[in-house]
């Protein structure tokens, strides 16, 4: 469509659909205002100068106004003298916008469009819950994080991506960790305008639409499959070609130009570095700047972490939403893993505990058992895990699900769906430690729900012991015994009545114990009847 030689077009875009829907606003048309879902994205296209460097020279903004709300959103450049701003709107009604930019072309261009409804399946961004450790999509839906790893695979050939989204379609995964740079053999490994052919011949200045382009296909295929996108922004494993050691002011723009072409996608999660600090170009005064520049950028405000290897960054800081953990010894036991927790009063997710794998390194050889275990210690100290595999031939793990994606090896991620089942059909938000520090090693909700697990011990029995104290602590349970490996759910027959033990406890006279199968990877429910 093109009216004066310029074009101003707006588009609804639901994400994961991967396609653009008929234009909604042309300039100059008495078109009535169109429709986008509530928590979609609204996309404005306009046309404007080609001339000099456009992701330097030329300031673009909308601000979006409804009922008293006014949201200001930063543009982008996307080649070929198109420039775009991408809007997800919070609420429902009308909204009206006006663009703001040094450019004339675009300058002052407005229109307006109308928030419907969401769709089935469309339950909005996820957010931190209220009470400080768990998560929730904006509907109110809670969020049980499952996730997984593979850092390049948005980068490699078509057929490459196809195989894994098909993988995951499958796979019990409602979350991926993938990286911006390339850190393995990949396709796609040019995000800058190259200027000659050496490793480091490219300009941070000049960013290359088609890269970004693509890499925002797979995040919008990922929301089509339910599955958020935890983007990496940088690493330290590609010195060769130096994307993750820029100056400050190339850093702030690539911040920026991301925070605005991804930002509005819904299912989008920001982490600033995998391994911060091992890049050795940036300081702790760096991260904390960084982390401004994309809080002040994202007015979406997407969910922000920071990974470690050794030191960790202070989670505590108010930009930093959730804690993205590397240990994999905290996951050995329930308490260890709500330390965590309470060290950094916000939800913990261990995204890289040790991966399942034929790796010879020391961080890529678990077995199937030891990898679902950690997801169940994890769960019961009320924090999350994250799960990947170096499963390869030649026993190089730049090749497996965890560098390129494909196909899943291993034999932990069915019995995560297993888990994730648990998860879903527990207490809202979250599972919770229950007294963690006086060593009853129980998750759930207190006179309501418990878990215990056993691990990798075999009792025949258990003694029903629950703390609490007064009349909410005298409640009638039913048990189940859940084989987190086998993945059966037995239950056992007849009722425990709690009544008084002590002043702390409370325990069932009649029956003071639970028989049990005498094998590894058991856990116990009890649900209040």
């Amino acid at each position: 469509m093109t009216i004066s030689r310029r074009r101003i077009l707006a588009h609804a875009v639901a994400v994961g659909a991967g396609t653009v829907a008929t234009p909604l606003v042309a300039a100059g048309s008495a078109a009535p205002p169109r429709r986008v879902e509530r928590w979609g994205v609204y996309e404005i296209a306009l046309d404007g100068p080609r001339v000099g460097n456009p992701f330097v020279d030329v300031t673009l903004a909308a601000t979006f106004e409804s009922a008293g709300k006014r949201v200001r959103v930063p543009g982008f450049y996307d080649g070929d003298g198109v420039y775009r701003i991408r809007f997800s709107p919070p609420d429902l009604g009308e909204w009206r916008w006006q663009v703001e930019s040094n450019a004339p072309a675009l300058q002052g261009r407005s229109g307006s469009f109308a928030a419907i409804a969401p769709a089935k399946g469309n339950h909005g961004p996820v957010r931190v819950t209220k009470d400080g450790y768990h998560f929730a999509y904006a509907d109110g839906t809670p969020f049980r994080q499952i996730g997984t790893t593979c850092y390049s695979w948005a980068l490699q050939s078509d057929a490459k991506c196809a195989l894994t989204l098909k993988t995951l379609a499958a796979a019990p995964f409602n979350k991926m960790r993938m990286l911006v740079f390339p850190n393995v053999e990949s396709v796609a490994t040019n995000p800058f305008v190259r200027t000659g052919s050496g490793p480091r011949d490219w300009d941070p200045a000049r960013f290359d639409p088609a890269y970004f382009r693509r890499y925002e296909d797979r995040i919008q295929r990922l929301g089509a499959l339910g599955i958020e996108a935890d983007v990496i922004l940088f690493h330290p494993y590609d010195e060769k070609r130096g994307y993750n050691d820029m100056k400050r002011a190339d850093d702030e723009r690539y911040l920026r130009y991301v925070a605005a072409r991804w930002g509005a996608y819904r299912n989008l999660w920001w982490s600033m570095a995998n391994e911060y600090d091992n890049i050795e170009t940036k300081t702790i005064a760096d991260w904390d700047h960084l982390f401004e520049t994309l809080v002040a950028a994202d007015p979406h405000d997407r969910l922000r972490s920071i990974h470690q290897i050794n030191i960790y960054y202070d989670h505590r800081k108010p930009w930093i939403t959730h804690a993205s953990v590397q240990n994999g010894a905290a996951v050995l036991d329930d308490l260890r893993a709500e330390l965590h927790r309470a060290m950094t009063l916000k939800p913990v997710i261990f995204d890289e505990v040790v991966y399942e794998g034929n790796s010879p390194k020391r961080w890529g050889n678990l077995s199937g058992e030891d990898m679902v275990q950690r997801f169940w210690w994890g769960l019961i100290g009320g924090t999350y895990v994250g799960h990947s595999e170096t499963f390869d031939p030649n026993r190089n793990a730049d090749f497996s699900w965890l560098g390129q994606g494909g196909t899943l090896v291993g034999t932990s991620a069915p019995r995560l769906a297993f888990l994730r089942q648990v998860m879903e059909e527990g207490p809202v938000p979250g599972i919770e430690p229950i007294q963690p520090w006086w060593n009853y090693h129980l998750g759930g909700k207190q006179n309501e729900y418990y878990l215990k697990y056993f691990g990798a011990e075999a009792p025949e029995e258990w003694a029903v012991v629950l703390p609490g104290r007064g009349e909410a602590a005298l409640q009638r349970y039913r048990a189940e015994i859940l084989d987190t490996w086998d993945m059966t759910v037995t239950p056992v027959e007849g009722v425990f009545t709690m009544a008084r033990k002590n002043e702390y406890d409370v325990h069932d006279p009649a029956r003071p114990t639970v028989k049990l199968p005498g094998k590894p990877w058991i856990a116990l429910r009890l649900t209040k009847l």
